[in-house]
Order: C-alpha cells, then sequence, then structure tokens
C-alpha cells in the first residue's frame, strides 16, 4: 500500500474532481471486492463497527441496493432512508435530515437526490463522509466507475479507446461522470443523440459530438447506450417513441458498425425496443448484467478506501 494514494474520508462527489491516480486505485482496490463477491461466502469483517446510511430522495434499484449490500458483505451496519419514510415528507429540509443522520453518529452518508449540487451542498453541512449516489442531471461517480472497471475488465486497458455513448446526453448524470473518467484515464468518448438532448458546452468536456449516430458508432470499441427519460419526454424533446427507436435506437445492424468485439453496456433500467433492442441487449457483446455484479465491487471498494484508507483488505479475506 506504501506509496499509493490515499481515499481515507474523501467525499466522493464526482469524476470531475478525481485525479488519475485515484481513479486507478479505485479500480484495482474493485479488483479484490469482486473476489469476495465471487465467494460462497462473502461477508469479511473489514468495516465491522462501521455504519452506512443511504439516503435516496430518488427511485433506485441497482445503485442503492449495491450500496447496501456492499456495506454488509464488509461488516458495516447499513440503514436505508427513501423520502416516503422518512420525515421529509412532513416537511422536513434537506439541512435538518443531514444534520440528524450526522447526530446518529454515522460514517457515511450515500445520498441520491434531484437537484444538482445536492451532494456538494451535504458535504459543507455533514462531518461524515457524502458519497454521491446521482444529484440530477450532474454526476455519478459510483457509476462512471462501474462502467470503466468493465470496460478495462473486456478490453485490457482504457487507453486509447473509442467510446460512443448515444441517446439522452441532456440530462445524464451517467454520461457526465463517463465522460469526465474516460477522458482522463486516455479514452476518446463519442457522443451522439437528437440535437434536442444535447447539452451545449459538452464538447468542453472533452467529448467528441456526432450529429450522425453512424459516425459515433464507427470503430467504437465501446457502445454506451442510455436510458430514455420517458418522464421528460411530454415536454416533446423527441417527436416519439417510436421514431427515436428507428433514427437512434441500438439495433443489430446499427452495433455491427462498432467493432466487432465492440463491448455493450447500459446503466439500467431499460427501455427495450426503445433506446435498445433486445437482441442486443443479451447477445455476447453485452456487458449490461456484468454492471451490475461489477457495480457492487466497485462501491464496495468506495466504502473500504473512504473508511479506512485501503489498509489490509488482504488480511480480510
Amino acid at each position: 500500500m506504501k506509496g499509493q494514494v490515499s481515499l481515507r474520508g474523501k467525499d466522493i462527489l464526482g469524476l470531475r474532481t478525481f485525479s488519475t491516480e485515484e481513479i486507478r486505485r479505485v479500480l484495482d482496490t474493485a479488483k479484490e471486492m469482486k473476489a469476495i463477491v465471487g465467494r460462497d461466502i462473502k461477508k469479511v469483517p473489514t468495516l465491522r463497527g462501521k455504519s452506512v446510511v443511504n439516503l435516496f430522495f430518488e427511485p433506485s434499484t441497482r445503485t442503492r441496493t449495491s450500496f447496501e449490500l456492499a456495506g454488509k458483505y464488509l461488516g458495516a451496519d447499513v440503514v436505508n432512508i427513501t423520502t416516503s419514510s422518512s420525515s421529509v415528507v412532513k416537511g422536513e429540509s434537506l439541512r435538518d435530515t443531514l444534520l440528524t443522520v450526522e447526530a446518529m453518529g454515522v460514517d457515511v452518508i450515500v445520498m441520491r437526490h434531484a437537484a444538482e449540487g445536492a451532494a456538494v451542498y451535504a458535504s459543507k453541512i455533514a462531518k461524515p463522509v457524502i458519497i454521491n449516489a446521482g444529484d440530477g442531471a450532474h454526476e455519478h461517480p459510483s457509476q462512471g466507475l462501474l462502467d470503466m472497471f468493465t470496460i478495462e475488465e473486456r478490453k485490457g486497458s482504457l487507453e486509447g479507446l473509442k467510446v460512443a455513448i448515444i441517446g439522452d446526453i441532456l440530462h445524464s448524470r451517467v454520461a457526465r461522470s463517463d465522460i469526465w473518467g474516460l477522458t482522463k484515464m486516455g479514452a476518446t468518448v463519442h457522443v451522439a443523440g437528437p440535437k434536442t438532448l444535447i447539452p451545449p458546452g459538452i464538447e468542453e468536456m472533452g467529448a467528441v459530438v456526432h450529429e450522425r449516430i453512424e459516425d459515433a458508432l464507427d470503430e467504437a470499441d465501446v457502445v454506451n447506450v442510455l436510458r430514455i427519460q420517458l418522464e421528460r419526454q411530454k415536454k416533446g424533446l423527441f417527436p416519439s417513441p417510436r421514431e427515436y427507436a428507428r433514427i437512434f435506437g441500438i439495433n443489430r445492424a446499427r452495433l455491427s458498425l462498432a467493432k466487432e468485439d465492440a463491448v455493450l453496456l447500459h446503466p439500467g433500467p431499460m427501455n427495450r425496443g426503445l433506446e435498445i433492442s433486445p437482441e442486443v441487449a443479451y447477445d455476447t457483446q453485452s456487458a449490461i448484467q456484468e454492471q451490475v455484479k461489477n457495480g457492487l465491487a466497485v462501491r464496495m471498494a468506495l466504502l473500504f478506501l473512504v473508511l479506512t484508507g485501503g489498509k489490509h483488505v488482504e488480511d480480510n479475506h
């Protein structure tokens, strides 16, 4: 462990503020954690006596469950708080909710919130380590890290890869974390989608913007298909779901524009038949289910690193 960067006590707010060394530390640690996930008995005592609160103001299946299991597999006490079952429904403010949770002596607050910047705000209000599990359309750092981990597992390296991100870039916190993280690790990120779903200034983050989806997919090593957020369709950002599927949906013909061994990703949940066809979602190129397993390993790595600094993992499994 000597000479390695430490994340102990670090708030995980976004990959924009992560160094390449910090990203590498998480990815390397996640490899060790994945070995624990693959064992018959998954519990290790690494975080015994530590407490984690999952504070979710928006719905989630994969992220919340994997953070919960990550904490439990490492021996921590984990409590889930959702908006519908908390005092938020009685009018309690975010500040008061954070201070209430802090007063209970917790070590980490994993927080998802609809407002951009909510995690940064939380880090200034509360003393526990804050892990951003998604704040509006801003960032989703653990998803970005698990995407990188999955790509590296399949490809061996991130350096020099062409990664195509297709779909609703405008509302996607996943796209932003992926762009920040992947470009720092030496990949080039190409984005495509309806013009109304491409945010202005995305090039300044390091992404290459294409008007034609075919150009983004051409010879791509990785194709990351974003969920079309149907709840926003009422705003008329594209003509109809059928039209979107026809022009931008990833099917076998479109995927064939990428390299023959291209890796297919999707952050979930999938709108099958809309942004992605079932025939490719479950094909051999798809790493979508592996992303779920890797998400657990990455979140175990994050909890382990922020709470221990990365000491003695070898001694506990």
